[in-house]
């Protein structure tokens, strides 16, 4: 995953998809021993793709028309996220959970809302407004959307 988004990153605001901005990119090898090398050269990639693009670059993103920007620094910000949401999963099911670090969380909140919930759609059923409540005791309301 971070490999194309690397990839995407690099390819810039011209990139209509991760799937295009990755053609050509390497396929993770089909031996077990050399995935960990892989992995780690694919980890790497990343954030050296955001570094030489700079934080305010236009790029693809998934979440379309949405309050998030579509910059290279909200993508770093989302795959954030997905690393933290991924590496709790990895813990759960090894039966070794351990909290978040709290600014990652409470972020988590923001961005999930920004970007996952948020949309200039209009909401195409009865209004209803959805509540968000953090572990740590703040919460998000948000309050219905204009309806078709």
């Amino acid at each position: 995953m971070r490999r194309r988004w690397a990839s995407t990153v690099t390819a810039g605001p011209d990139a209509t998809a991760p799937a295009r901005a990755a053609e050509g990119a390497e396929a993770a090898p089909r031996e077990r021993d050399a995935l960990p090398a892989w992995s780690a050269e694919s980890t790497r990639r990343f954030p050296d793709a955001l570094r030489e693009a700079g934080p305010d670059r236009a790029r693809w993103r998934w979440w379309g028309d949405s309050q998030s920007p579509q910059t290279s620094w909200a993508v770093a910000r989302h795959q954030v996220q997905e690393a933290a949401v991924h590496t709790c999963g990895a813990q759960n099911a090894l039966g070794t959970p351990l909290r978040l670090p709290e600014e990652v969380a409470l972020d988590g909140v923001d961005e999930f809302l920004s970007t996952s919930c948020a949309t200039t759609s209009t909401w195409p059923r009865k209004p209803a407004a959805l509540e968000f409540r953090a572990m740590e005791g703040r919460s998000r309301r948000l309050p219905p959307a204009a309806t078709a």
